[in-house]
């Protein structure tokens, strides 16, 4: 008589990080760090928006090798908790709709030809990508595809005023600009404003903060009370 003992079934590991230190450069890392923190604060206030970036997004249960580090993604439809890696599995499913790439010298080849077929297979709505040196991403510096059927299609770049760049995420309800002047911001085609990033916004609200209270000062100063008027 056999008896066979079924063996447990072996635990993988997701790791959080790779140990590897970022092949980038400042123009690189600046417009990363602005993308993620504009898009943080832009959508604070929705606690079905998760953003994120340089994150790993793991996308198959059991394959740790299936898997990607977006630069900047938007997934609707989950919560905003911090994480230390993404599994899409534990997401109700839910991938990225909207992902940003800032391409350098190192990422060109694999943002351009390996990324869309898997961000394709993923169904992510919107995928664009931007190069900060003007090198490596021709014949635009920033270029925008979205989802359509099984294909992607690129968005059409508008040319504005004063040689500025504009593409729309109809995902995000916003344009991704491109300034000769400041380089690579999202904008609110709305409210005809420039998203901030997080030191940006924090300079606008002590300037604010610092106007009202010279303001209230005058208004002392000629014995009337700021509260009531």
């Amino acid at each position: 008589m056999t008896i066979s003992l079924s063996q447990p079934t072996p635990l993988i590991e997701y790791p959080e990080e790779d140990n590897q230190p970022m092949p980038e450069g400042d123009r690189q890392r600046r417009n990363l760090s602005y993308a993620t923190e504009a898009l943080r604060l832009w959508f604070e206030h929705r606690h079905d928006v998760y953003v994120s970036g340089n994150l790993f997004i793991y996308y198959e249960k059991g394959q740790k090798e299936k898997v990607v580090a977006p630069d900047t993604f938007v997934v609707f439809g989950v919560n905003q908790a911090d994480r230390g890696s993404y599994k899409v599995w534990e997401e109700d499913g839910k991938t990225p709709d909207f992902i940003l790439e800032i391409t350098s010298k190192g990422t060109v080849s694999k943002d351009r030809n390996d990324n869309p077929k898997i961000y394709r297979q993923l169904g992510v709505k919107e995928y664009f990508q931007y190069d900060p040196t003007g090198e490596y991403l021709k014949p635009r510096s920033i270029q925008g595809v979205k989802l359509e059927g099984e294909k992607y299609v690129n968005i059409p770049i508008k040319i504005l005023d004063n040689d500025v760049l504009s593409l729309t995420s109809t995902v995000l309800g916003l344009d991704l600009r491109l300034y000769p002047d400041r380089g690579f911001r999202f904008y609110d085609p709305r409210s005809n404003e420039i998203l901030r990033s997080l030191q940006e916004s924090e300079q606008a609200r002590l300037i604010a903060e610092q106007k009202s209270q010279r303001l209230a000062a005058r208004l002392k100063a000629l014995g009337i009370n700021p509260d009531e008027i």
